[in-house]
């Protein structure tokens, strides 16, 4: 059996002055783009960066970011990544 897997390490687009909502749902929206892509090279393990729907934000521990934590496994983007690997 071939296993393709496959990275992302994408950037944010937005500034950090932007809402929380705001980044998840343009970073969210970015990655889904790309995991679709993977998906169609038949990828079958795709990695990608720690907190990919927010900045980097431990650098700074700003608590506002705080806000972008979901539960496990119930949460909104974790369902939508499940969705994604089922296709």
């Amino acid at each position: 059996m071939k296993v393709r897997a496959g990275l992302l390490q994408l950037r944010h687009e937005l500034s950090g002055e932007h809402d929380v909502e705001r980044h998840k749902a343009a970073a969210i929206e970015k990655h889904v783009k790309w995991i679709q892509q993977a998906g169609d090279q038949a990828v079958n393990i795709l990695c990608l960066q720690e907190l990919f729907f927010a900045p980097y934000f431990a650098a700074e521990q700003d608590r506002r970011w705080y806000a972008a934590a979901e539960k496990v496994p119930e949460g909104p983007t974790i369902r939508l990544m499940q969705k994604l690997a089922a296709l």
